[in-house]
This record gives C-alpha cells, sequence and structure tokens, in this order.
C-alpha cells in the first residue's frame, strides 16, 4: 500500500466535506471567512487520524466521516483564536482572518465554526453519540485551559518544563488524544484498544508540538507556512528556551535571560539565540524528545490488532521525524 496516496485520499473526502459545510449559508460576511478558512491548505491530520482509528478497531471509515470533519473544524476554530491572540499575520501561507478582515470578524468566525462543528458532528450514526459528545466537548475544555496556560506563562518568568508539558498536553495533546478516541468509538473499538489511541494521540500531540517549537527556531517561512523566529521575538516559553536556560552561562545565559524579561526580543536577536540552541544542543535534545515521543505512541499501536490502518498510523507517526512544515 502507498500510504502517502491513500493518506491524500482520505485527505481528499475532509477537503470535499469541509467544502460543503458553508454552501448557501449567509450571510457572507461570516461564512466567507468560515469558507476561506476552511479551505487552507491544511494537512488534515487530526481528522485523517479518526477515520484510521475508526477502521484501526474494524470500523468503516465512511461512518466517521462527519465526526472527523467536525474535528477538524474544531481545530481550525483554535488556529483563527490563536492568531488573534498572538497577532499572527500568515497562517499556511495565507494573511490570517483577522488580518484579511478583522478582529471582532475573526472572534466571530471562530464562534460559528465551534457550533457548525457540533452540527457536524450530530450527523455521526452510532449508538455512543453521547460518549462521543463527551470527548469531543472535554477536548475544547483542554484546549482553552491549555491555551488559557500558555497565556498565563506569558506573564510569569520562572516557567519549568513540567508545567510546559502540561500545557501542551491541554493545548494540542488533547486534540489529537480526541480525534484518535472518537474515532476509536465510532468504529466500536473495546475499551482496552479506545484507551490505546487516546494514549497514542496524547503522544503523537506532544511529538508535534515539541517539533513546532524546534521548525520556528530552524525552519524557513516558505516550509513553515508561518512566520518563523516569531517564538523569540514574543518571548514564549517553549520547549527549546526552557531547556536552553537551564544549561546558559554567562553571556548566553544574560541574553536568554532577557529574553524572558522583557517578554521578548527585536529581531536582530533571533539568530543570537538560534546559534545558543545549536552551540548548547538544544536542536539535538528536541528532536531526541520528539523520537521518544514517537516511540511511546507506537507502543500503544501495538495494542490495536493487525491491520493496514494500524500500519498507516504506523507510518504516520514516522513521518513526523521529517516533518520540515
Amino acid at each position: 500500500m502507498n500510504f502517502s496516496t491513500q493518506y491524500n485520499k482520505y485527505k481528499n473526502i475532509i477537503d470535499k466535506r469541509l467544502s460543503q459545510v458553508t454552501i448557501y449559508r449567509k450571510p457572507n460576511s461570516v461564512y466567507f471567512p468560515i469558507k476561506y478558512i476552511l479551505e487552507g491548505t491544511g494537512k488534515r491530520i487530526r481528522p485523517v487520524i479518526t477515520m484510521l482509528a475508526c477502521e484501526s478497531v474494524c470500523g468503516k471509515n465512511n461512518k466517521s466521516i462527519f465526526a472527523a470533519t467536525a474535528v477538524e473544524m474544531l481545530h481550525t476554530f483554535t488556529l483563527v483564536h490563536d492568531d488573534v491572540m498572538d497577532n499572527s499575520s500568515t497562517r499556511r501561507g495565507r494573511k490570517t482572518v483577522h488580518k484579511k478582515w478583522d478582529v471582532n470578524t475573526a472572534i466571530l468566525v471562530g464562534d460559528e465554526i465551534i457550533a457548525l462543528s457540533y452540527k457536524e458532528l450530530l450527523k455521526t450514526s452510532s449508538k455512543n453519540i453521547e460518549s462521543i459528545l463527551k470527548v469531543f466537548t472535554n477536548g475544547i475544555v483542554k484546549v482553552c485551559e491549555g491555551q488559557a496556560l500558555d497565556k498565563e506563562f506569558e506573564l510569569r518568568k520562572n516557567v519549568i518544563l513540567p508545567e510546559y508539558i502540561k500545557m501542551i498536553d491541554m493545548k494540542t495533546g488533547s486534540m489529537v488524544s480526541s480525534a484518535a478516541e472518537i474515532g476509536g468509538i465510532i468504529g466500536g473499538g473495546n475499551s482496552k484498544e479506545i484507551l490505546a489511541l487516546r494514549k497514542f494521540g496524547e503522544s503523537i500531540g506532544r511529538a508535534f508540538q515539541i517539533q513546532d517549537d524546534l521548525l520556528d527556531a530552524i525552519s524557513t517561512k516558505k516550509t513553515f507556512g508561518k512566520e518563523v523566529g516569531n517564538d523569540i521575538i514574543s518571548g514564549k516559553k517553549t520547549f527549546l528556551l526552557l531547556h536552553a536556560i537551564k544549561k546558559a552561562k554567562g553571556k548566553d545565559y544574560q541574553l536568554l535571560k532577557s529574553v524572558i524579561n522583557k517578554n521578548g526580543t527585536s529581531g536582530k536577536n533571533i539568530n543570537k539565540v538560534k546559534e545558543i540552541y545549536k552551540r548548547l544542543g538544544i536542536i539535538e535534545i528536541a528532536l531526541k524528545a520528539v523520537k521518544n515521543e514517537i516511540s511511546i505512541a507506537c507502543r500503544h499501536l501495538n495494542k490495536l490488532p493487525a491491520s493496514k490502518s494500524r500500519e498507516m498510523l504506523f507510518w504516520f507517526a514516522s513521518t513526523l521525524l521529517q516533518r520540515k512544515f
């Protein structure tokens, strides 16, 4: 099986369904921006995981399409509001909603996407719809709590690594684990299989966020799809910065400490901070952490019955190591 080709087939199913969500809906002032953001060149990672998770426990993927679409819409909501809070200019290589329109429109768009995601989720035909709704709703709660912690960390000077890991587990991991768990429920998995899928999602989410921190420091705008070095400029407490501040000494420590104390730094210091990361081996530490989380995720997959879908989930986990965006 060509996993890349199969992945694109799943992605196209989601893209087609997303294009139907806003069709014929009014007013244009909210639905044009929603259509714009849903048509972005997203990789549809979370909804594909939902569909694969469903299949991995012997379910049929057509039963998970509405839920998978709802998962992607929920993720999109977080991006729209995150961009407002972070004042980001680009997302997936295009202007963010609040830059293309305005902040009020972006807030309304995010709110409406959540409502539409529930409408989509409720189209799922499953005797376990109550459990599905519970997981989905809890995912929203965790994401918002994680985002709140992330904003709190911006004002604190003494954030430690375990606190950061807890935050990303909520902000990023909960979205991926919910996607996998919902797929498992729809597919009729037993309690052990559903737990394995949830744990798989948690580790994949953690790996994804640590790598996101890493790519902000080593990627380019063209490949990353958004501004690079923005975490350094804004003084964001990332996996890299928190590790570096523990290891740095002398002038290196003073520069990193100033980034934290001043809640950011000027663009001219981006390369200086990157050099510190390289010199202290922080890039390698981050890569090792990503590999470790992927290894944990794969151990959870081993608890599922052997299938092509499980093999594709293994493949997906391994592709994170080659991720450039």
